[in-house]
């Protein structure tokens, strides 16, 4: 279970930023929107590298690889923590994105290197290193006992969500027949 979440921003931010947000149109964006990234293909976001977020959790007997099926012991199996250095890669940017758009997964390289107990407190961070267009790559550690558990890269794709979801769905579908 995701017990904390702490996000901190190095560097500059666009929220500081004087230029004014244009929506589509070109008109000013709403004062809601103005500073935050916004998804339009074939374009960059206005985030800066060096936001940080940080994910807590206590290992359960849920967060096992016997429990997850990705292994036959009960120690913190590798789809968790996927899912936590995730967690903290989603809340390093949440504030600096338009309400409209979102990050999705498209690429992760992860080193699962040490083992971690049911009980143990284990804590993920993430720092976004780079940004290339709508692309977002982050460095991604998870530590736990005062040793690095994992550790490796996650990259993230900034998205429109009404321009997703309708087009997940309808891939779904054309694979389905």
């Amino acid at each position: 279970m995701i017990s904390d979440l702490r996000r901190q921003s190095t560097g500059t931010s666009p929220r500081s930023s004087r230029r004014t947000a244009l929506d589509r149109a070109g008109r000013p964006a709403p004062a809601g929107a103005q500073g935050r990234a916004r998804a339009r293909y074939g374009h960059g976001v206005p985030i800066q590298p060096g936001l940080r977020a940080e994910v807590q959790a206590a290992v359960g007997s849920a967060d096992t690889a016997l429990a997850l099926g990705s292994g036959d012991v009960e120690v913190l199996g590798t789809p968790r923590v996927l899912a936590l250095v995730e967690a903290a890669t989603v809340a390093a940017v949440a504030s600096e994105l338009d309400p409209a758009s979102t990050t999705v997964g498209s690429r992760v390289e992860l080193d699962h290197l040490a083992p971690s107990a049911v009980g143990a407190t284990v804590r993920a961070e993430a720092v976004l290193a780079e940004v290339s267009g709508r692309r977002l790559r982050f460095e991604v550690t998870l530590t736990g006992d005062g040793r690095v558990v994992a550790r490796g890269t996650v990259t993230r794709i900034v998205v429109d969500r009404g321009r997703f979801g309708p087009v997940a769905r309808q891939a779904s579908t054309e694979e389905r027949g």
